[in-house]
């Protein structure tokens, strides 16, 4: 969900262009798999495109390749660092780290509430669109 919510809203920005996001997972149980099915009905209902694509691993390589390394949650913050290592450290965050109110994203896996999971990945994506394209900031 958060990669096409982020990419969404940076295409709206007109920065889509600028961007380049990559969905990974740091677990092997979901690997092949696409977008969940209340993932894509949420989606369709918010009129975002669905990115496709299937689950894949996240790997060491993904630490060196991009800027920024973002979690959903502190346990997926702590297995991504693991994948990464140290010296990616300093690249990874979570998602609503980028907010006023940091905390972890609501889970969709344990609460089965889609409206909250999306509500709280387009507060996270707007805020590091923010943090991103800040005025002033060096691109």
């Amino acid at each position: 969900m958060a990669e096409s919510v982020f990419f969404h809203l940076a295409a709206a920005r007109g920065r889509a262009d600028e961007v380049a996001v990559s969905s990974a997972a740091t677990r092997r149980d979901e690997i092949g798999n696409p977008p969940h099915r209340g993932t894509q009905d949420k989606l369709k209902k918010m009129g975002i495109p669905l990115i496709p694509h299937r689950a894949r691993l996240l790997t060491r390589a993904d630490g060196e390749k991009y800027d920024l390394l973002i979690g959903m949650d502190e346990y997926n913050r702590r297995d991504i660092l693991q994948i990464v290592g140290k010296e990616n450290a300093h690249k990874v965050k979570c998602l609503l780290d980028f907010t006023p109110h940091p905390r972890a994203i609501a889970d969709p896996w344990y609460t089965g509430d889609f409206d909250a999971t999306y509500d709280d990945i387009a507060e996270g994506c707007n805020a590091l669109l923010e943090f991103l394209f800040a005025e002033g900031k060096d691109d």
